[in-house]
């Protein structure tokens, strides 16, 4: 369960974390006097469960009342990847000295959190990583142990944030755990001109699961989503759309996260994030092949998996049912290890469908998707 930022920055606010003053309309008129009520000049930001809003014009600066008001009109019935604008956030602009990156997702696959950190906030975490991997630390966290004083410490210097972060650090970690979240990321995290540090924008993804527990942020999804993620919500399959070319299914968040940065590094865009789970089973696995292959933008399909809870032959019979009844068109690269491999690669190996090709490592992998998918 996706938040938006406004709801996002308010669960930060809620555990301390400082934000801008801000607020929410979907009325352009509303907008101008939101921003007399915020000092004149701000900061008009599209509200929509998706990245790239930047890029498409979804967040600008007003510079008066006035202003505000025409940007609001301009943003709000906007979409950005498939996605309708229906409300913007007006926030105060702050000057800024320094960007940072930090989030928390779950690593299902190693039973544990993962922290991702960098110096350098407000682009893209996949770029950087493409051309800077050392400038992205990845710090393993022990649920039961948590981010304590220690562990946030460790991030800062693994990471060359300022000192003055592990704070937040920890105060984020808060956020993730007491609100049952599986995911919970700012950026940019900024160090301003005064020196406080402030979250200028906020991801928070729930646990579905615990949707009972988190009635306030609405029972149901927001419907209006990309047609493809809600294609996969009707299916309990976690899927989001993103602006590339190859499709991406793993087994855990972490893992298919580290496959979206090999991709990257490899030169090309990952199309989407799918994690079929810790326990998926074989119908699991078909029906998020269904989806990703349903994407027109996909020329590519990377399945990347290390065997454990899920067996590997398990999702090789996913994928062989998937063949079967998508009847695909475009190259898939499969990539199975640990718990059952063997079986599984002989499982496709049997079906010797045209368009799968097997590769042994995560990087081998990777390279040969991103090939297929320039030479489509």
């Amino acid at each position: 369960m996706d938040l938006y930022e406004h709801q996002a920055r308010q669960l930060f606010a809620e555990h301390g974390i400082p934000v801008p003053r801000a607020e929410v309309t979907d009325s352009a008129r509303e907008a101008r006097v939101i921003a007399r009520r915020l000092g004149g000049r701000v900061v008009v930001k599209a509200q929509v469960r998706t990245g790239g809003r930047g890029r498409a014009g979804g967040v600008r600066l007003a510079e008066d009342p006035a202003a505000a008001e025409r940007t609001a009109r301009r943003i709000l019935g906007m979409e950005i990847g498939g996605h309708p604008v229906r409300s913007v956030m007006l926030a105060r602009p702050v000057d800024i000295e320094s960007e940072f990156y930090v989030s928390y997702v779950l690593d299902r696959a190693a039973g544990r959190f993962l922290a991702i950190a960098c110096a350098e906030g407000g682009t893209e975490i996949e770029e950087v990583a493409a051309a800077r991997p050392e400038a992205v630390a990845r710090i393993p966290v022990d649920p039961a142990e948590g981010v304590t004083p220690a562990k946030a410490a460790e991030i800062v210097r693994a990471a060359g944030l300022p000192p003055r972060t592990a704070d937040i650090l920890i105060r984020l970690w808060q956020v993730l755990t007491r609100e049952d979240a599986l995911l919970v990321e700012v950026n940019p995290l900024v160090r301003t001109t005064g020196g406080r540090i402030v979250a200028l924008d906020g991801k928070v993804t729930l646990d579905g699961n615990a949707r009972f527990r988190q009635a306030r942020w609405g029972e149901r999804e927001d419907p209006h989503t990309h047609p493809l993620e809600a294609a996969a919500a009707a299916r309990g399959i976690d899927y989001v759309k993103l602006d590339g070319e190859v499709g991406v299914i793993g087994n855990g968040a972490g893992l298919v996260m580290a496959t979206l940065d090999v991709v990257a590094g490899c030169g090309a865009r990952p199309a989407n994030f799918l994690d079929i789970g810790g326990g998926a089973s074989a119908r699991v696995m078909s029906d998020g092949l269904s989806v990703v292959l349903s994407d027109p933008g996909v020329r590519s399909v990377l399945v990347n998996v290390f065997g454990g809870i899920t067996a590997c032959d398990t999702v090789a019979d996913g994928i062989v049912r998937a063949l079967d009844t998508v009847r695909p068109r475009k190259p898939l690269v499969v990539r199975l290890d640990g718990n059952n491999a063997a079986r599984g690669r002989a499982v496709l190996g049997d079906r010797a469908h045209p368009l799968v090709r097997q590769a042994a490592t995560m990087d081998e992998a990777a390279r040969l998707a991103v090939r297929l998918a320039n030479a489509t």
